[in-house]
């Protein structure tokens, strides 16, 4: 590795002369032999290629061979509308694919377009995508990291790495810094990486890895190989798809015996066959579910949550473990004075008054070399932070600088740990502010200004001081010193004043351990990765509610001494990771989803991409994220605020129950179908329904009801009760049972709509109703198509009311607030008034081979039709008994 090898040593295995770098011919033969500085490139899926993906289903193929066996009798009308269906679904799963795979073409992106490099002993710049190994690059400040380099010289080289790392400041760069051993990457100071930017100072490197082979490479590889995760939805839906068309196929097989034995004609029960296996699908479901899910997705829109993958909705709701970056996630990304120590008091930065501590709060503003003007923040985040301590007190740097110029200074370095700055007022007074490390400007102090008097400075001040200095350091807090020297034009740093410290840290957002906390309540875990020092990140967790022991946390150091199957067993006690590593996030997630956990990650870094892609759902903020991290996620926060997670969970587990009450709505219809028409081939009748009727009623009738469940009102109470099992059937708490016994029902009543002219005629005509008296009316054409238009009709109408118990199976109907879900309102009407066209229009009722009802026979089938609302409250009624 080469930060544990000696600057000569990298020159050496780089094959380079610092002085000259390598010539253009050098330079040329590199490229050649190892290619440019960029990232291999995704080949997209082809529109073709995502059609045919949509068309790899067992539901499908058995609507294919629907198709086949339509076309072969000559049934035409038949198999263009089953084809129109095939058609309609995939392209609907077209348009609504949102898995585009952005984040390579992301992290191509964030390459540096330029490059300054030595090459025949001569500075210049060249495209980043020509950088070679063993190039020397010149690095300043501004300038973007084009390559992994080892750093060569660095003079006062900061580098910004918090993208790469998650570091909240910028880590001060050591040349001549040699590891010892395996280290993680914010603690490699003699290296500088693909993407980071050079944030103060100035220096030189060599190159030592380009394209695929940098960090960033490295995760970009992660990314692209990472396999995609089916949602348990997707599973569930893949799962009830394999049965149904199995039970298809065992329908139409026994079907055939039955045909056999009956001496049935062959033909005729191949149509009834096709009629039966689209009885057995739910040609409407993939759509119903897809436009649901995209009705959530717009729903989420308001609640700052942007979804990139239609399926990442219902994968919300079963989300037990989040997984979070610290810095810019759970903590603002901007550092914050929170504690001063003046006058032999330490405070909280709220209490501190300018008009009291004059000299600490300017003399902090002024020994900076950073700047805020309106929008634009330039410079280190610590004297920002400073910056916006002195704005929050009405001291505004230009305005303190017009009266009291800058006329020396001694910048900071990382030798004497300090920074000097001299300024001369309009009266001509001069007075020397010195900022920096605590213990070396103590050192430096002579005396100390306690309540405006300057005396000199004795051991118990210092200790005080100390003190103080280690009260802020336990809670993590970056401390910095000042000191003063009045009179004297020389940016010297000794004989100084001590004034006072100041302590900062990156803090909390305010709204985050609100969230924490009602994830606590809906058994939802908090876990904190990041790539900053532990005692940083505990103090943090601990004060968010995440961590109540440092036993929770562990190092990225410690992780690279475990395997996976050693990680897996320890995760349950561990709350917070620090100083990981891109890989160790990865294993981290792998971790928790080995414990059957649906995890999310959270993100905003390029160090995030990797394991926002391996979670089940990766979670990126939408102001200070990267594109690589909004490329990999499934979802953007708009407002990068982490309780926005605690919305989106609430709104996907909601978006989830609607899908199942959906579901098992569609299902129960179904079966209803199933069972009407398996029952009378079973006993010897004629078809109660033909293909084309289930189609209409499966495409139409149903899946308007079906989008109405979908949006349906959300249970306020949802967030107290634990995420779902992801291995959860759609068919638990009672599920199964529901779908059975409302597709009995549905099923007793068409066939009862079926029966009914053929028996009210041998009743009317004294005959005895027997089934061989019912199967020769049914060789009445006239009978027959009345018969089936009955059944068609309850069928259609049945299916409508059972959609309005539906909506809820603990509640009587005649409590629901219809008027809360207006779309159910308009469902029903609208299905209704189709179903009225298709028995009433001439042109349809020959599509459909339908018969015109009466007023009467209208009011007799809308009354059957409501049976199922009547034995939902007979279910309501029962649930009730249970409970008391």
């Amino acid at each position: 590795m080469f930060e544990q090898q000696t600057i000569l040593q990298v020159l050496s295995q780089m094959k380079v002369d610092r002085q000259t770098g390598l010539s253009a011919a050098e330079a040329a033969k590199r490229l050649e032999e190892n290619g440019p500085n960029a990232f291999e490139e995704k080949k997209p899926k082809t529109m073709v290629q995502m059609f045919l993906a949509q068309l790899r289903d067992p539901m499908i193929y058995i609507l294919f061979a629907a198709v086949a066996i339509s076309a072969f009798l000559k049934e035409f009308g038949d198999a263009s509308i089953i084809l129109a269906v095939i058609l309609l679904n995939a392209i609907i799963g077209v348009v609504q694919e949102s898995k585009a795979e952005k984040s390579l073409e992301a992290l191509k992106k964030l390459s540096s377009p330029m490059a300054l490099v030595r090459r025949d002993g001569s500075v210049i710049e060249i495209p980043a995508a020509d950088l070679v190994k063993g190039d020397i690059v010149v690095l300043e400040a501004g300038r973007i990291i084009p390559a992994d380099i080892r750093l060569l010289s660095s003079i006062n080289l900061k580098i910004e790495e918090s993208a790469l790392t998650g570091e909240s400041v910028p880590v001060e760069k050591d040349a001549d810094f040699i590891a010892r051993g395996e280290v993680t990457l914010g603690d490699r100071l003699n290296m500088a990486y693909l993407s980071t930017s050079v944030a103060y100072g100035r220096g030189e490197g060599v190159v030592v890895r380009t394209g695929m082979d940098t960090e960033i490479g490295k995760i970009a590889r992660m990314i692209s190989e990472s396999p995609d995760q089916m949602t348990p939805l997707q599973k569930r839906l893949g799962d009830l798809g394999k049965v149904l068309g199995i039970l298809a196929l065992i329908l139409c097989v026994v079907l055939f015996l039955v045909a056999m034995l009956q001496d049935r004609d062959v033909m005729d029960m191949l149509l009834t066959a096709i009629a039966l296996a689209v009885a057995a699908i739910p040609e409407g479901l993939p759509a119903v579910v897809t436009i649901v899910l995209a009705l959530g997705v717009m729903r989420m829109v308001k609640v700052n949550t942007i979804v990139r993958r239609l399926p990442a909705v219902e994968t919300l709701g079963s989300v037990s473990v989040v997984c979070s970056d610290k810095t810019g996630t759970l903590t603002q990304n901007k550092m914050t004075v929170t504690k001063v120590y003046t006058d032999e008091t330490l405070m909280d930065v709220s209490e501190l008054n300018h008009e009291k501590n004059p000299l600490l709060v300017e003399g902090f503003v002024l020994c900076t070399d950073a700047s805020i003007k309106d929008d634009c923040r330039l410079g280190d985040p610590t004297e920002l932070a400073l910056l916006d301590m002195g704005i929050n007190l009405g001291v505004i740097k230009r305005e303190l600088e017009e009266n009291a110029p800058r006329f020396n200074e001694q910048p900071f370095d990382s030798a004497r740990k300090m920074m000097t700055t001299v300024h001369r007022d309009r009266n001509g007074k001069v007075i020397a502010y010195t900022k920096g490390a605590m213990d070396r400007i103590i050192q430096k102090c002579t005396h100390i200004r306690i309540n405006g008097q300057d005396q000199p400075i004795t051991e118990a001040d210092k200790q005080n001081i100390i003190s103080a200095s280690k009260e802020m350091a336990m809670l993590a807090l970056r401390v910095l010193a000042l000191a003063i020297k009045t009179d004297v034009d020389t940016a010297t740093e000794d004989n100084l004043t001590f004034i006072g410290l100041v302590g900062m840290i990156d803090p909390p957002r305010p709204e985050a351990a609100s969230a924490v906390e009602i994830f606590k309540e809906a058994a939802v875990t908090t876990i904190m990765i990041t790539g900053d020092h532990i005692d940083t990140a505990f103090a943090i967790a601990k004060e968010l509610g995440i961590a109540e022991d440092e036993s929770q946390c562990i190092t990225g150091d410690d992780l690279n001494k475990m395997n996976q199957e050693e990680l897996n067993q320890a995760v349950p006690d561990l709350r917070v990771f620090a100083r990981v590593s891109p890989e160790n996030k990865v294993m981290i997630v792998n971790a928790f989803r080995s414990h059957n956990h649906i995890v999310s990650m959270t993100g905003d870094g390029v160090n995030d991409a990797p394991s926002l892609k391996a979670a089940d759902i990766g979670v990126a903020m939408g102001i200070t994220g990267t594109d690589v991290a909004k490329g990999a996620a499934d979802m953007i926060l708009t407002d990068d605020n982490f309780a926005t997670i605690e919305k989106a969970i609430e709104e996907g587990r909601n978006i989830y129950n609607n899908i199942r009450k959906t579901v098992l709505f569609l299902l129960s219809s179904n079966l209803g179908e199933i069972i009407t028409m398996f029952v009378a081939i079973i006993v010897g009748l004629a078809s109660p329904l033909k293909a084309i009727h289930i189609l209409w009623v499966n495409l139409i009738t149903d899946s308007l009801p079906g989008l109405a469940l979908g949006v349906d009102t959300g249970d306020p109470e949802i967030m107290k009760v634990a995420p779902r099992d992801p291995k959860e059937s759609l068919f638990a708490n009672g599920g199964l049972v529901i779908t059975l016994f409302f597709g009995i029902v549905i099923g007793a009543i068409t066939l009862g709509a079926f029966l009914y002219m053929p028996i009210t005629i041998l009743m009317q005509s004294g005959q005895s109703v027997t089934f061989d008296a019912i199967k020769l009316l049914y060789k009445d054409p006239i009978v027959y198509t009345y018969s089936q238009t009955y059944a068609f009709t309850v069928l259609a109408i049945s299916q409508l009311f059972n959609a309005m118990g539906m909506r809820n199976l603990h509640k009587s109907i005649f409590k629901f607030n219809h008027f809360n879900n207006r779309m159910m309102l308009v469902a029903f009407v609208v299905g209704f008034t189709l179903q009225i066209l298709v028995t009433e229009v001439d042109f349809l009722t020959q599509v459909f081979d339908t018969a015109e009802l009466s007023l009467r026979e209208w009011i007799d089938l809308i009354i059957l039709s409501t049976a199922p609302l009547w034995f939902h409250e007979l279910f309501v009624f029962i649930r009730y008994l249970k409970r008391k």
